[in-house]
């Protein structure tokens, strides 16, 4: 037969039973605390990835932009100086010309290298023509000098082609305009072909076949360039 506990047991049972209790809830709420840890840590380092490649993604984006702007902004310097540069030459090849321009009228004033200028160039006019009667227009100031160059022109040109009859007048009526820097014009086919030898003439043309040339000889060879003018 079973003795009945006495407080005394009863309270050291329910004291046992507490402890136990308590011991276990403490155990249970450690393994809860250290998964609850394990997660936070897993979710916090997940986090903590996504945050990291979100802000990778987002530097190299602002990264290629900047390198884009910082691109377009060297090649737009870059054309704005090739264009400063270009303007410049190209300023001081047209002072260049401008320059020759005003010195041309100043080589009619040595009569004896104009006279035979004035005769090359009537030369030149009558071979290109291949013609037994042209004429030719002068400044009205240099009709004694065109003149003279007339009568040697005819001469050489018809000793170099063997010609018995060759005529070649000076228009007075028709003057080389006002402005005008020297030369000559000489005119065939009935008026219908005008070779255009005066000197403002063969400046332009100088201005245009010679400018790679002395562009070269300014600047240097342009390395850019695959072909020549």
């Amino acid at each position: 037969m079973a003795h009945a506990m006495s407080d005394d047991q009863v309270a050291g049972e329910l004291r046992k039973m507490t402890a136990f209790i308590r011991q276990e809830a403490l155990e249970k709420a450690k393994e809860i605390q250290i998964k609850a840890d394990e997660e936070f840590a897993i979710e916090k380092s997940k986090l903590v990835r996504q945050e990291t490649s979100s802000i990778d993604s987002e530097y190299e984006k602002k990264f290629k932009k900047a390198g884009m702007s910082q691109q377009i902004t060297r090649s737009t310097l870059a054309n704005k100086t090739r264009i400063k540069v270009l303007s410049a030459r190209q300023e001081l090849l047209d002072n260049l010309f401008e320059q020759a321009r005003g010195k041309l009228a100043e080589y009619s004033k040595d009569k004896g290298k104009y006279q035979e200028l004035c005769k090359n160039l009537i030369l030149e006019g009558l071979y290109a023509m291949n013609e037994s009667k042209v004429v030719v227009r002068a400044r009205k100031e240099d009709y004694d000098v065109v003149k003279k160059a007339i009568e040697s022109a005819k001469e050489e040109y018809k000793k170099s082609l063997d010609l018995k009859e060759l005529k070649v007048d000076l228009d007075e009526k028709n003057p080389q305009p006002e402005g005008c820097s020297g030369g000559v014009s000489v005119v065939g086919g009935a008026g219908r072909i005008d070779i255009n030898n005066t000197l403002d003439e063969r400046l332009k043309l100088l201005e245009t076949d010679a400018l790679p040339m002395v562009r070269t000889s300014l600047f240097g060879k342009n390395v850019n360039r695959k072909f020549s003018d």
